[in-house]
């Protein structure tokens, strides 16, 4: 007899009730809306920026936003696990147990869009899956919203990769930080070198955030402004 736990498919009832609280996708710039166009207009769309410009909350608000209404099947987040020098070899547990720490923020953002118990619900029917970069060669998602996370810590080979991975009916959307970066310095261009060899290609977008669109503390995007000139 198995002891895997059963998950119970939702209703369309079921997702009214657990949503009708969510915070819903509003841009607080104008950066932020040309990088939601952008995400609508486009198969690929490349965004960087500094830490808390909502690089990742504005694709994950949209890729919620199209799951609900039914515009795409599945999300699928993906996200390097290079930090601190160790992979995902190093960490205890299955798949989705190693790579959970690495996506911690995204998942926190789908259970702000959604709600913790809808989001757990649509992971374990495997509607949001969480895909360690180093496990997506051979796949192709179709009908997907697809989010790689952090793509400063990949290299070029691995964003290509991800990218090379869309299907039919699907966005793909890769962001990151170049200012803050885990790799060793010789494997830190491959995000930049992505979006320079993309730029002006048809469906693909390219996204730039700044300091001006930072909605946490308002002392970080000084503070970023400050240690950048220290460099």
């Amino acid at each position: 007899m198995s002891n895997k736990k059963r998950v119970r498919r939702v209703t369309d009832r079921d997702v009214q009730r657990l949503t009708s609280n969510r915070k819903t996708l509003q841009p607080k710039s104008e950066n932020q809306r040309d990088y939601i166009v952008s995400m609508v207009e486009n198969d690929i769309t490349v965004c960087t920026g500094p830490a808390g410009s909502g690089k990742s909350s504005v694709a994950v608000g949209l890729a919620c936003d199209w799951l609900l209404n039914n515009k795409v099947e599945r999300i699928i987040i993906a996200r390097p696990a290079i930090e601190a020098g160790r992979g995902l070899g190093f960490l205890p547990g299955n798949k989705d147990e190693k790579i959970e720490p690495y996506l911690m923020p995204v998942l926190e953002e789908i259970n702000q869009y959604i709600g913790k118990n809808l989001a757990d619900n649509y992971r374990g029917q495997g509607i949001i899956e969480l895909c360690p970069l180093e496990y997506m060669r051979g796949r192709n998602f179709h009908h997907c919203f697809m989010i790689l996370d952090e793509a400063q810590n990949a290299t070029y080979e691995q964003i290509k990769m991800f990218l090379t991975r869309i299907g039919m009916h699907s966005r793909a959307v890769v962001n990151g930080d170049l200012d803050q970066s885990d790799l060793p310095y010789n494997m830190r261009d491959g995000l930049l070198n992505v979006m320079n060899r993309l730029e002006d290609l048809r469906g693909v977008g390219l996204c730039e955030l700044d300091a001006s669109d930072i909605v946490r503390n308002p002392i970080i995007g000084r503070l970023l402004e400050r240690l950048k000139q220290d460099r």
